[in-house]
């Protein structure tokens, strides 16, 4: 029974542990080559960045090739939100 329910345990578990992503805030820092240096090593890789009310908004693709808007405090570098894109 033990068995049965650990393998049930890392068939479930073993997707989530795949998609690393940033977190709402985690620090990611105040200029384009910070930012695109925390957000690849968190597992969201950049393909551009805008100025939007008055926050950086970093557009990334994760390891499945979803795209990710990442909307970035500029006064200190923290994620404030993260929504997938409309594309």
């Amino acid at each position: 029974m033990k068995k049965l329910l650990l393998a049930g345990l890392v068939l479930v578990a073993a997707p989530l542990a795949a998609v690393a992503m940033p977190n709402v805030g985690d620090t990611v820092g105040t200029n384009p080559a910070e930012a695109t240096a925390a957000l690849q090593t968190a597992g969201c890789v950049v393909q551009d960045f805008e100025a939007e009310g008055g926050k950086i908004e970093a557009v990334c693709k994760d390891d499945t090739g979803a795209t990710w808007e990442i909307y970035i405090n500029p006064q200190t570098g923290a994620i404030e939100e993260i929504k997938e894109a409309d594309d």
